[in-house]
Formats: C-alpha cells, structure tokens, sequence
C-alpha cells in the first residue's frame, strides 16, 4: 500500500533522518550511525534490520555536516561564459574528470558574458562553501574575490586573466594562434584580409588583433582599419561587417574570424557569394570539416585547459604554497581548404 493510500502524503524538501531509521528499525541512533558509516560492533541481525529500514525510507547519509567538520565540503564550482558553447563542453568534462579523481563534485552556472552576473554566481558558490573555483571571467575587475581568496577558497582563471588581482591562470596562446593564421593567408597570397572579433573589452579578442596586426606588420603588409571590426558576435552584427569588409573600396580577399560564433556566420555570408573567399577561423567546431570548402580553422586544445586548471586547483588545495602561476596553452593550425584558397587573379 502506498503512502497516498495510507492517507499521508510526502513532504518534499524533508529528507528522513538517522532518526528516522532508528525509530522504524527499532535501535539507537549510535547502532544507525555505525551501521551508516561502516563501523564494527553491531550484529548481523540488526545490520539487516537498520539496511531495511534505510531502503524502505529511502535514507541519505548526510554528507556536508560529516565533510564540514572536516573544513572542506569537497566541492569546486566552475562559472563559465556560455553553457551552450561548444568550446567550454570539452574543457568542463576535463574539470569534472579531474574533480572526481579527487573525490569532490563539480557545480558549473554561466555568466552570460555578464560581469555583474558572474561576481552574483562566483559569491553564490563561495556562500554555498565550495572549497575552490575555476572562473572564465566576464568581468575586468576580480577585487571582490580577495576576501575569499584570503579566506582559503582556491581560485584558478582560464581563459582569460582575472582582473585587478593576481591569481593562477591558463590561457591559450590567442596571440600565437592569430599571428599563425593571418601569416598561413599571406602564404596563399593574401594582402587584404579582415579580422572580425569578439568585444574589446574581452582578453581574447585583444590579443587576436594583436596577432593579426603583427602577422600583417611583419609581412610589410599595412592595415586599412575599415578590414578590423570588433564588437558583438551576434549574427546580424557579423553580416554588417563582413559584407562591409566584402564590398568596401578596398575590398578584403580573405577573413580571419575570432572565434567559433563569428566563424559560423562568415560561412554562411560567404557561401553567398559568387566568388571563393578565403577564411581561417580561430576554434574549432562540429562540422567544420564537412563543408565545401571545409574550415581551416586555429583550434584549442579546449580539455587540456580544464585539466590544466583543475589540477592547479587541487595542488593548491593540496596545501601547494607558490606565487601566482600563469600557464599557456599553445593552438594548432589545421589546415582544410578554406584558408588555402588563392586571392582572385584581379585581387
């Protein structure tokens, strides 16, 4: 029979309680709590008796009071830019793999690329005791997090350095990476290209356009600044700028796009077009490879950087007493076709 039949019914949010079990099995909370936590000095008979009563009521030994005591709760938090962002699948499995090699859980939230957002979600985590984050940061100013640094939470950035504050940190080489791509469409013959990129204020943007103005500077090649165009990576904002890139008085021949989002639109708006243009874009993404030309793309190890990060994480809670750490990540150049395709013959 059923609790509903019985004329009760269940209370969410109340959990049962060694209490509970005690009562329904008939014994002391002492023998409960040896039976819960796998201590010697009960019989078989009673052992049996407090297992049944634990599954029948559907009993939860309660870990936060145990791991409290204990001055570490056993859980990290991970505040993302975009959960829905192919880039951060890989790299928050890597943390969560590393976490649960250390026994502790991985709680994850985005910030929505929103600074006020992310100072909320870090503080929230912090109030909920996590013993350490893994941040991408939205923000330019991490100040409010000093507090909690001081007061042991183990803090790493990724992605992007924090702001205003020193901490660890792993970054992948956007510079490099950016100066590769620009310099592999000189190679092809390029000498207009375009650079579309994510906001200014973001650390990765700026130094993508720094690899592109070097690589182009390097080549003796000067930058027309109508072919540089950062701001929001939403696709009508995209289009605007690359059709005004396309059909410009000096028109670019080839584009290098910062990042996954630009990237998947610059396809689209080139697949418009009559004439091939040329593209690089920096990250990788599903389907890249499959389109016509497929994407020549600068891709991250995305899993490298989670697993980087966690595991200065834990060395740190591990009781590693170091000045802050700063790690890079080098990218690689894959090339597909897209990003060898020769400039027009009246280009």
């Amino acid at each position: 029979m059923t609790d509903t039949a019985r004329g009760t019914s269940r209370r969410y949010g109340s959990r049962p309680t060694m209490k509970d079990v005690a009562a329904r099995a008939g014994v002391g909370l002492k023998t409960v709590s040896r039976v819960v936590n796998g201590e010697p000095g009960v019989t078989p008979d009673t052992e049996r008796r407090v297992q049944d009563a634990i599954t029948a009521l559907g009993f939860r030994r309660n870990d936060s009071a145990r791991i409290l005591r204990k001055g570490r709760t056993a859980s990290i938090g991970l505040v993302l830019e975009d959960l829905a962002d192919p880039f951060y699948g890989p790299l928050s499995r890597a943390v969560e793999e590393v976490a649960r090699d250390h026994g502790a859980l991985l709680i994850n939230g985005s910030s929505a690329e929103d600074p006020v957002r992310e100072q909320e979600l870090v503080l929230a985590l912090c109030a909920r005791r996590v013993d350490g984050l893994v941040i991408i940061p939205a923000g330019d100013d991490h100040r409010y997090l000093e507090p909690e640094i001081a007061a042991g939470v183990a803090t790493v950035f990724v992605d992007r350095p924090a702001g205003r504050i020193e901490a660890d940190t792993v970054l992948s080489d956007s510079f490099g990476g950016a100066r590769d791509a620009v310099a592999h469409l000189i190679a092809h013959g390029h000498r207009r290209i375009g650079f579309i990129g994510d906001q200014p204020r973001i650390h990765t943007a700026v130094e993508r356009l720094r690899g592109y103005r070097t690589a182009m500077a390097g080549a003796g090649l000067d930058v027309d600044e109508s072919w540089v165009s950062l701001g929001s990576t939403a696709p009508d904002r995209v289009r605007f700028a690359a059709t005004a890139m396309l059909d410009g008085p000096r028109p670019v021949t080839a584009l290098f796009a910062g990042n996954n989002r630009v990237t998947v639109t610059a396809v689209r708006v080139l697949a418009e077009r009559p004439r091939p243009v040329a593209l690089v874009g920096f990250d990788d993404f599903e389907l890249a490879d499959l389109v016509s030309p497929a994407i020549t793309v600068v891709a991250q190890d995305a899993a490298r950087l989670g697993r980087t990060a966690a595991t200065m994480l834990f060395r740190r809670l591990d009781g590693a007493e170091l000045p802050p750490q700063r790690q890079n990540i080098p990218t690689r150049l894959i090339p597909r076709g897209s990003g060898e395709l020769p400039p027009p013959s009246d280009g």
